[in-house]
């Protein structure tokens, strides 16, 4: 029977303010603070708080038995560290309980990779300085933004001295084969790449709480039946730890099958892995070709969630374009900032899906419409672009 391997993703984005034409050049302010916070305390208090209370008890209770990765982003401990301390050292607690390996990404859950080596490479640095700082660990497994993939970013991530990557299992580049093996990606030598495996993981992270879903409601002992049936080495949970108290809700018995699930996966004679782990127990078993880049966003699983309209193209690109310009300047506000401006959840909500996706955009955007997102973003980085130019004109970089 193959070993289980979860993990979450944990972010919060830096979300700007209704920012009008006529606040160009006159306002420096972008961020919707009111709303950052808010937010933040919401999510603290329905997940993050709970969770990670409940978490550590089962670490502590199956004596390390149970184990887990997160991925926490630099943004998310940056609004942790000034707005809620109190949640920062509920993560450090989990962390320090020995049983939660963190993993690496950018450190502004960027598209960076898909743009510019040098603006990724700073920012995965960024994120294991924080790391190292904040929990006194550096990781050894890398995950990109929302799983963004493919075989470039495997080799780059093996460059960088990881040992391990984690991926969505898209059907088509598994060909067949069944994404609870790990791989090896054609341009790498050493590093292996784990595979999101993806009924499983939407089963807890979406269908769960889901009345009309066939197998509900879901009981520790069904799901941990199902794992005992995989096929494989090691099946990966990847999912977004809001899953738990934000995305389903508390009334829907999430937290309760949680507490559960240890004892009923060992009961099915499975046992729990942190992706570093998987990594040391099992060799490749073949290789995982992903010429294309993929991810876990809609049904697509590619980077139109960000990229699919030329309102997100046009952003996307604008603010990458000043990359050189703004770390010339060499000021460090106008840089964080910038990169703020990079975080992949203001492209996803200027996404004008239909469908399921385009509703599952819709309940994560804090603007009216895709659009008004843009307009924002736009009005933001033409005041940035203003600022800028003074920068540059006050260090004499023009003339």
């Amino acid at each position: 029977m193959p070993d289980v391997c979860l993990y979450f993703q944990v972010h919060q984005p830096y979300r700007l303010l209704p920012y009008d034409f006529f606040r160009i050049g006159e306002n420096a302010v972008y961020e919707d603070e009111g709303m950052n916070i808010a937010i933040l305390n919401k999510v603290a208090e329905k997940c993050y708080l709970p969770a990670n209370r409940m978490f550590k008890k089962l670490v502590e209770e199956n004596d390390g038995r149970f184990r887990f990765a997160l991925s926490i982003s630099g943004t998310l401990i940056e609004q942790l560290e000034r707005y809620r301390p109190d949640v920062l050292a509920s993560f450090q607690e989990l962390v320090a309980s020995g049983g939660v390996e963190l993993l690496a990404e950018t450190y502004y859950h960027s598209l960076s990779f898909v743009h510019s080596n040098k603006e990724f490479d700073r920012q995965v640095e960024m994120h294991l300085e924080k790391l190292e700082d904040v929990f006194q660990v550096r990781p050894r497994v890398f995950r990109n933004t929302e799983l963004i993939y493919n075989d470039a970013i495997a080799a780059k991530a093996e460059t960088m001295g990881f040992d391990g990557v984690v991926a969505e299992g898209v059907e088509w580049n598994l060909e067949g084969h069944s994404p609870n093996f790990l791989y090896r990606a054609p341009t790498t030598a050493r590093i292996k790449t784990l595979l999101r495996n993806i009924r499983l993981s939407d089963d807890l992270a979406f269908r769960f709480g889901d009345p009309d879903w066939p197998d509900h409601p879901l009981t520790p002992e069904k799901f941990g039946t199902w794992l005992a049936e995989c096929d494989g080495d090691v099946v990966n949970l990847f999912m977004d730890y809001e899953s738990i108290g934000e995305h389903q809700w508390e009334a829907s018995g999430i937290f309760d099958f949680w507490e559960a699930l240890p004892e009923a996966v060992g009961e099915a004679g499975l046992q729990w892995v942190t992706p570093s782990e998987a990594v040391e127990l099992y060799r490749a078993s073949r290789d995982y070709s992903s010429e294309r880049i993929t991810s876990w966003a809609d049904a697509e699983r590619d980077l139109s969630a960000w990229m699919g309209n030329v309102m997100q193209q046009e952003a996307i690109a604008k603010v990458h374009r000043l990359e050189q310009e703004i770390l010339a300047v060499n000021d460090a506000d106008l840089t964080a900032t910038w990169a703020k401006m990079q975080t992949s959840d203001h492209f996803y909500w200027m996404s004008t899906k239909g469908g399921t996706d385009g509703s599952v955009h819709s309940y994560f955007t804090p603007y009216p419409s895709p659009y008004d997102a843009y307009i924002y973003f736009m009005n933001v980085l033409a005041d940035l672009q203003i600022r800028l130019r003074r920068a540059q004109e006050q260090r004499g970089l023009v003339s």
